[in-house]
């Protein structure tokens, strides 16, 4: 069988990294990837945006399943477009990717199927807005109605914050929507929950915990992820069960008297207060950098189980897990959410000894004239195992450690809520 993975960072690293342990496969191509993809599977680069050219690229190579890491793709119809194709794409179709393309439609699917979440209210109007931000205490969260590749929250601390958030982005700072809700601010602790499901049943894919700041103590603004840890500590068989009779099986049964079945990955984003989950936000596919550790975890080949959602038997499968906690590290560009450089070279990565236990997964790397530069803001995740996850950390610290690259930055402290409980 030949499987291609769509994305180029460090969730795709991850699951290319799951998949080419597989017999199953004959070839395995990754479309765009980097360089980090480039040592363990073909790199196709091709814009995978485009539709028709991916599907040529996919009949003329005998791909019959592809498995799509981001949420641009899925948002945009290509689950859909290939299935038409007769290709098996892995991934919800485009009216259910509104899950995650549209807070409003989230928020919505909340509200008519009684699934614990924030308070909220929907805005496209200045003066609406700014009435509501006056009248109501903060902090208050606002939330971009479309896709903002994760820097599209904010949590305000002050009236006049507010007002500028609301302002820029119905100005178009996201290009995806002028339109935004703001919600009463949830204190607790947060937590990620992952299923994977053909839409009429669903089994659990693991549990972690995301850093979501860019600051040590998780401070500074938000980012797209700078470590997560796996298992999450906080959520008990107890809590488990809450999850999934109050937020995942009123969502899946909700979608599908909606007449929106949901196929693939569902990532709920949790808070946790008190023993009681609500549910922040959902994603349409495997979080990041949190794929990085579920996929070092697991032990059930990944292609078995997205055949199983294929076949509508998903429910029959039963995943194996390492039972090492594992814990991941983003290096970012200095700089990074805001202003950083691009282009600067990354050395020493190949003096880093990888295995199954410690890998330096790639996020925003490319290569160019044999050497490996930084592509992005979130650039390297080194993800390590560990007897217990203070011994992972020091692992995954110990490796970018290593690197000579004068242009990183990461934090220090993934998972200090963790080593705070113990």
């Amino acid at each position: 069988m030949n499987v291609a993975v769509i994305g180029s960072g460090g969730r795709e690293h991850a699951i290319c990294f799951q998949l080419q342990r597989s017999k199953e496969i004959k070839k395995l191509f990754c479309i765009p990837g980097n360089a980090g993809t480039k040592t363990i599977c073909e790199n196709i680069d091709i814009d995978y945006l485009n539709f028709d050219l991916l599907y040529s690229f996919l009949q003329e190579n005998n791909v019959n399943t592809v498995i799509v890491g981001p949420e641009i793709p899925l948002v945009a119809g290509i689950v859909d477009f290939l299935s038409e194709k007769n290709i098996y794409a892995f991934g919800p179709s485009k009216k259910a990717s509104q899950l995650e393309g549209s807070k409003a439609f989230m928020k919505k699917l909340c509200k008519d199927f009684n699934i614990p979440t924030a308070k909220y209210e929907e805005f496209d109007n200045f003066e609406k807005a700014k009435s509501f931000i006056e009248e109501n205490q903060h902090p208050l969260v606002i939330k971009s109605d479309g896709l903002a590749a994760g820097k599209g929250v904010t949590i305000s601390s002050s009236i006049e914050e507010s007002l500028k958030c609301a302002k820029e982005i119905l100005d178009g700072k996201f290009k995806s929507s002028k339109k935004f809700i703001i919600e009463e601010f949830l204190e607790g602790e947060e937590a990620s929950y992952f299923i994977i499901t053909d839409g009429d049943h669903y089994i659990p894919i693991g549990t972690a915990q995301d850093h979501k700041r860019i600051g040590e103590g998780d401070t500074g603004p938000n980012t797209g992820g700078m470590g997560a840890y796996s298992p999450s500590l906080i959520i008990d068989e107890n809590i488990e069960k809450k999850i999934q009779t109050k937020i995942i099986e009123p969502t899946l049964k909700g979608l599908n008297k909606i007449g929106c079945k949901f196929t693939g990955i569902l990532y709920a984003g949790l808070m946790i207060s008190n023993g009681e989950p609500k549910l922040i936000e959902y994603n349409i596919r495997f979080g990041d950098p949190e794929c990085q550790v579920l996929m070092m975890r697991l032990k059930t080949d990944l292609l078995t189980l997205v055949n199983a959602v294929k076949k509508n038997k998903i429910h029959e499968m039963n995943i194996i897990w390492n039972e090492k906690p594992c814990i991941t590290v983003v290096a970012a560009a200095k700089g990074y959410p805001d202003k950083y450089n691009t282009l600067t070279e990354i050395k020493n990565i190949e003096k880093i000894k990888t295995n199954d236990h410690e890998q330096l997964f790639h996020a925003g790397t490319i290569l160019k004239d044999n050497k490996i530069l930084a592509n992005g803001g979130r650039v390297l995740n080194a993800t390590c195992l560990g007897k217990t996850l203070e011994e992972a950390k020091n692992k995954a610290n110990a490796m970018l450690d290593a690197i000579d690259w004068q242009d990183m930055y990461y934090r220090k402290d993934i998972g200090w809520r963790a080593f705070k409980k113990n």
